[in-house]
């Protein structure tokens, strides 16, 4: 492959994947340090460009989540997506002020991922947000698509027992207005834009990486 050819198929391959790389980094860790995920990604996707199978994106993810587990430890993560996952809470009971149930809904749903650990909250948001099928997303996280199954299946009943407790006593993230005296402020919304960069499609900000109340309701109903 030429350098033209190359470098066209890379661009591309940015310009296709760039936003669901983005939003799965920060669901992994959030948009605190999700850039440098997407960086190191597309370094080593450049890298390795004869080696990217189609379709690319479960490939990418891969790298990605490879990327977030090295270079970052799991407390910085943690730390990372609770932040992020706050702000998601504080933004849902905002967006929709006169529809209580679903603003009480949405809330919980989010509240409740929070508490799960990662490796639970990767395998319900794969093939929820991210749109992979199941066969797609058991290779991102290195199993066979019947050991997905049997992940995921534990991982819902697991997000049921989190949303039927209350935040208080599964240590979530508390609602707006109720502000936790012992943990640090939520992050803001949304980060600040630099001037004149238009938001990516598909970004967190202007799909939120799916609409998370939907995506529950469409797991029960598997």
């Amino acid at each position: 492959m030429t350098d033209p050819e190359a470098m066209e198929r890379f661009q591309a391959l940015y310009a296709g994947h760039h936003a669901a790389v983005y939003a799965y980094a920060v669901s992994r860790v959030g948009r605190q340090l999700a850039d440098e995920v997407v960086s190191e990604t597309f370094l080593v996707a450049w890298r390795r460009l004869a080696d990217v199978p189609a379709p690319a994106l479960p490939w990418l993810l891969t790298v990605a989540r490879n990327t977030a587990l090295s270079q970052f430890r799991g407390s910085a993560r943690q730390r990372s997506i609770s932040a992020e996952l706050r702000a998601w809470v504080t933004e849902a009971e905002l967006s929709a002020p006169d529809v209580a149930e679903e603003v009480t809904e949405r809330t919980a749903v989010l509240a409740a991922l929070a508490a799960l650990p990662e490796a639970d909250r990767e395998l319900l948001t794969l093939v929820a947000w991210h749109g992979l099928k199941p066969a797609e997303a058991a290779r991102v996280v290195g199993c066979s698509t019947a050991a997905y199954f049997v992940r995921l299946h534990r991982a819902r009943h697991r997000l049921e027992r989190a949303m039927a407790d209350p935040p208080e006593a599964a240590g979530l993230p508390l609602p707006a207005g109720r502000p936790d005296p012992t943990g640090p402020p939520p992050e803001p919304v949304g980060p600040p834009k630099a001037a004149g960069r238009p938001e990516p499609a598909g970004s967190p900000d202007s799909a939120r990486l799916g609409d998370p109340v939907l995506a529950h309701r469409e797991e029960q109903a598997r």
